[in-house]
């Protein structure tokens, strides 16, 4: 996909009215910069309703954390996920309002293994783990949705062979 859908009419741009926000010397320490993936409206049109309910930004200084709250987590596979992907949104928005992350903090409220992942994450759990990684955002845009993966630099990073575990339908 191209990140270009025309969302016009179509409901609020929280994105944009984070990085407005946070733009904002004014604005930038604000309580309410919330991001909401819940429409009550929209739960029975779903396959599934977002696990990922709730990101809140937050502003110290010029370091940005995000929080995010979580309904739901599938320990193999959705929290992995999403600890990845709202990190690196937090370092994206930070890079792009010229703040410098800070954190990420996570709450999930009901995490939960499958029982056809459990001898999976035995073999996880008993594997050493690696240094964390150090992210880079290399280039700052004018607009959030030019940034690729050709912008994202991962120094040290290592891993351990994969490890299979299947998808719940």
């Amino acid at each position: 996909t191209d990140f270009k859908t025309d969302y016009t009419n179509k409901g609020v741009d929280q994105i944009k009215y984070i990085i407005d926000s946070l733009k904002d010397p004014a604005d930038r320490y604000s309580r309410r910069l919330i991001m909401s993936a819940w429409n009550p409206q929209q739960l029975d049109q779903m396959a599934l309703p977002p696990c990922h309910v709730l990101a809140q930004f937050n502003v110290i200084g010029n370091q940005l954390s995000c929080s995010l709250y979580q309904r739901s987590g599938d320990v193999g596979l959705g929290v992995p996920f999403n600890i990845a992907s709202y990190s690196l949104l937090t370092h994206i928005l930070a890079k792009h309002c010229n703040l410098v992350p800070k954190e990420f903090v996570y709450y999930l409220g009901n995490c939960h293994i499958y029982d056809d992942h459990i001898e999976e994450l035995k073999t996880q759990v008993e594997r050493r783990p690696f240094e964390f990684p150090k992210i880079t955002i290399k280039n700052k845009y004018e607009n959030i949705e030019d940034y690729s993966l050709k912008d994202i630099d991962l120094e040290n990073y290592n891993s351990h062979t994969s490890i299979k575990m299947e998808m719940r339908k």
